[in-house]
């Protein structure tokens, strides 16, 4: 009876020992069961083109101030704010009445000068006649001649007058001086015009190619430099690529542009230095005081890239998991700028790093995680 009781004590024992190592196993499985399985990738590295955008101002290329010439009222407007006019073409009319009342006295004067000059070259042949004949001496002659230098004095005096009076008279009506567009109205009809007023008359704006101005800071100046080949800054701007422009609605402008100027010193205040572009403008879709964005490619060569798809973001910083003894770890990495579908890595990651590809969107850190084998990756892709 002892045998049987110490045999089935035994066989309890081992079966214990059985039902544990079943639950131990058990909860082995469950782990793995729980630890999500996840698509591992390594970090690459490799060339890249950034694009980068600077704010940009337009200008026409060139931005007349229309000015009167001489004094008087504004008689006739021969244009409307906006209308586009071509160099020539008349655009005021200031009250000229005076400016004809100037020519025909400075012509009046011309006649009368004339006919003293005709009078006085009569009597200086005279005199020199009578003095050959010793009938008047050498003074009165020189008193002729006097007189009439004296005379040709006041027409070309009386010449003068005239071509002064029809200038003035053309400037009465004011044309346009180059090709482009009108801007607003300063004035209006009747007001008083005068060289000496504060504000032009209106402005205009040739706009058949505009300027584009946007600043660089300092770093991405010498990078600027540094990415176009020249031993100047003429030779740089002349072998810079072609540029574009996003216009204030986010949509690309059809035209490329050119870099053409670099303001010759850095701004003390805000550290950056202008550059100025030049953009063509066939259909005038362009005007003067338009904003947008100058989108130029930067090249970087042997940096690290990684997927955006590949990365978190929170509260404006970027991470990236990764696996570290079987559990998910959340990495700071700091970007420089996006290559198509890449971030550039300055910071956090280096080549031959491994990140988490896909997957991580409820995933903590501390979290078990398996990597997923390449077999089973490849059998899914």
């Amino acid at each position: 009876m002892q045998r049987f009781f110490i045999q089935k004590s035994t066989i309890l024992f081992l079966s214990l020992i059985v039902l544990a190592g079943c639950g131990k196993g058990n909860q082995n499985q469950a782990y793995q069961q729980q630890a999500p399985e996840l698509p591992v990738a390594k970090v690459e590295q490799g060339d890249a083109s950034v694009a980068r955008e600077y704010a940009a101002s337009v200008e026409g290329v060139s931005n007349v101030e229309i000015r009167p010439q001489v004094t008087g009222y504004l008689s006739k407007i021969f244009v409307d704010e906006g209308d586009y006019v071509r160099a020539g073409q008349p655009l005021f009319k200031i009250e000229d009445q005076i400016f004809r009342e100037q020519m025909k006295s400075a012509q009046a004067a011309l006649i009368t000068a004339q006919a003293n000059l005709s009078t006085s070259k009569i009597d200086l042949d005279r005199k020199k006649e009578l003095l050959r004949n010793k009938m008047v001496s050498d003074i009165q002659v020189k008193e002729a001649e006097a007189a009439y230098n004296a005379a040709r004095g006041a027409v070309s005096q009386s010449v003068s007058s005239i071509e002064s009076a029809k200038i003035n008279l053309n400037f009465s009506t004011i044309k346009a001086p180059v090709s482009g567009f009108i801007g607003r109205f300063n004035y209006r009809l009747g007001s008083l015009m005068t060289p000496s007023n504060q504000e032009p008359i209106t402005l205009l704006s040739d706009i058949h190619e505009v300027y584009t101005y946007f600043s660089m800071s300092e770093n991405d100046f010498n990078s600027f430099q540094k990415q176009n080949a020249g031993s100047s800054i003429n030779e740089i701007i002349k072998n810079t690529p072609a540029i574009s422009l996003l216009l204030s609605g986010g949509e690309k402008y059809a035209q490329t542009g050119k870099i053409d100027a670099v303001e010759g010193q850095f701004n003390k205040t805000t550290g950056s230095i202008t550059l100025r572009a030049k953009f063509p403008n066939p259909d005038n879709l362009l005007r003067s005081g338009n904003t947008g964005k100058i989108v130029m490619e930067q090249f970087h060569s042997n940096v690290v890239l990684l997927p955006i798809a590949s990365t978190r973001t929170i509260q404006d910083k970027i991470f990236v998991f990764s696996i570290k003894a079987g559990k998910a770890v959340m990495l700071p990495v700091e970007v420089t700028g996006k290559a198509g579908d890449n971030f550039i890595i300055s910071k956090g990651l280096k080549a031959g790093d491994e990140y988490i590809v896909t997957g991580f969107d409820r995933l903590q850190p501390g979290t078990p995680v398996v990597a997923q084998k390449k077999n089973a990756q490849q059998k899914k892709a």
